[in-house]
C-alpha cells in the first residue's frame, strides 16, 4: 500500500509500505476513506531530525472496516468508522473516566508497530474500544465533518469542557487554526454569549464569526491584550482557550484572562518555560488546565448534531489533495494558504 512518511524537517514522501495485517484478535483493518494533515504535524515538519527509515504520519482518519480479529464484536467488515487520534481499550479505569488518552493499554498512532492514518489502510489495535461505527456511506457529504470528530472538533470541545464554559462565561479563543475555530464552535454550543477570537487571517476569522465569535481581535502581544481588555470592561474573559501551543500565545492568555478565570490549553506546547508563579497565576487565582483531548470520549456527544446537520465543522477543510500529493498539503498548511487539508487516498 501507499503511506506517508517523514524523513526529516520538510521531507514528506509517499512510499510503498507493507499492507497492514491482523496481529492480535482485538485488531481491525480499516481502509482509509479520508485522512488529513493536522497543525501538530507541522511541528515535526519544522524540526524532525534526519530519520533514515522515516516516520509514519497521520493521526486523523475515517474509513471502512475491511477485516476484524476474532475477538472484535462492536464493528464488522463494511462498517464506516471514525478513528480517534488515540487508540484505547474502552474498559480500563481511565477509559471509564473518559480519559482515553491515558488508557492503560492504549497508545497513539505512529508509535511502535502502529502506523499512521495518512495511508491507504491502517491496523487499528483494540478496535472495540477505539472505533465508532457511523450509519453513513463512504460517499456521504458529511465525511469532512465526521473526520473532525477524529481530533479537531473533539479537541476544541475538550478545551471548552475543561474550562467549564457555560452561558455565564465570557471566552477568548487564541488561534484561528482548525482547533481554535472548533473551540469557538464548542463555546457557542455550550452557551457562551461573548466569544472573542484572536486571529489575523480574515478567511478564518470570518468562519469563526459564522461559528459564533462575537468579536475578532487581530492584534497580538500587548496591543491584542489591551484590545481584549477594552472589550471586557478592563477585566478580561472568564475563560481563555489557547489553541496554538507557542509561548507568545500562552503569554497572551495570561494577559487576557480575568481574575479567578481559567486558561485551557490544547495547543501542543512547544515550550518548557511558561510562567506559573505568584504574579502570573497564583495571585489572580487563575486555573491552568487542558491537555490532549480524549476525542473518543466526546464522539457520542458531538455526533448527533453532525449527523442532523445542526453543525458543519467540516468547513475547516478548505483544501483537498490526493495521497500522492500530500507533501503539497503540508506546504500549503505551513505557508498558511490552507487552513486544514483533507487527504484522499
Amino acid at each position: 500500500m501507499r503511506a506517508t512518511y517523514m524523513y526529516g524537517a520538510g521531507d514528506v514522501r509517499v512510499v510503498d509500505a507493507p499492507d497492514p495485517i491482523i496481529k492480535e484478535p482485538t485488531d481491525a483493518i480499516v481502509r482509509v476513506v479520508r485522512a488529513c494533515v493536522c497543525g501538530s504535524d507541522l511541528h515535526p515538519y519544522h524540526s524532525l531530525a534526519a530519520t533514515p527509515d522515516g516516520k509514519s504520519m497521520g493521526h486523523e482518519f475515517v474509513g471502512v472496516v475491511e477485516e476484524t480479529g476474532s475477538d472484535v464484536t462492536t464493528v464488522k467488515a463494511g462498517d464506516f468508522v471514525i478513528a480517534p487520534f488515540a487508540w484505547s481499550d474502552g474498559t480500563c479505569d481511565f477509559c471509564r473516566e473518559g480519559l482515553q488518552t491515558s488508557c492503560r493499554h492504549g497508545g497513539f498512532w505512529n508509535a511502535g508497530d502502529v502506523a499512521g492514518g495518512q495511508a491507504e489502510a491502517v491496523r487499528v489495535p483494540l478496535a472495540d474500544g477505539t472505533l465508532v461505527a457511523v450509519p453513513v456511506e463512504e460517499t456521504s457529504p458529511l465525511i469532512p465533518s465526521l473526520l473532525t470528530l477524529s481530533d479537531v472538533y473533539g479537541t476544541g470541545y475538550h478545551a471548552a469542557i475543561k474550562a467549564n464554559v457555560n452561558p455565564r462565561t465570557s471566552v477568548t479563543v487564541i488561534g484561528d487554526g482548525a482547533v481554535g475555530l472548533m473551540a469557538v464552535l464548542s463555546a457557542k454550543r455550550l452557551g457562551a454569549e461573548q466569544i472573542i477570537l484572536m486571529g489575523r487571517h480574515t478567511a478564518r476569522t470570518d468562519l469563526g464569526r459564522e461559528y459564533g465569535a462575537t468579536d475578532v481581535v487581530a492584534e497580538r502581544g500587548d496591543e491584542g491584550i489591551a484590545r481584549v481588555r477594552d472589550l471586557t470592561g478592563g477585566d478580561g474573559t472568564h475563560v481563555v482557550l489557547e489553541a496554538v501551543g507557542h509561548r507568545p500565545a500562552y503569554d497572551q492568555a495570561i494577559g487576557v484572562v480575568r481574575a479567578g478565570g481559567v486558561i485551557s490549553r490544547v495547543g501542543v506546547p512547544q515550550y518548557t518555560d511558561a510562567p506559573i508563579g505568584f504574579a502570573s497565576l497564583f495571585l489572580p487565582n487563575i486555573t491552568l488546565t487542558g491537555g490532549p483531548a480524549p476525542a473518543r470520549a466526546y464522539i457520542e456527544t458531538l455526533l448527533p448534531d453532525v449527523l442532523a446537520g445542526n453543525v458543519d465543522p467540516g468547513k475547516v477543510f478548505d483544501s483537498e489533495v490526493a495521497l500522492a500529493d500530500v507533501a503539497d498539503g503540508y506546504r500549503t498548511m505551513d505557508d498558511r494558504t490552507a487552513l486544514k487539508v483533507l487527504v484522499r487516498p
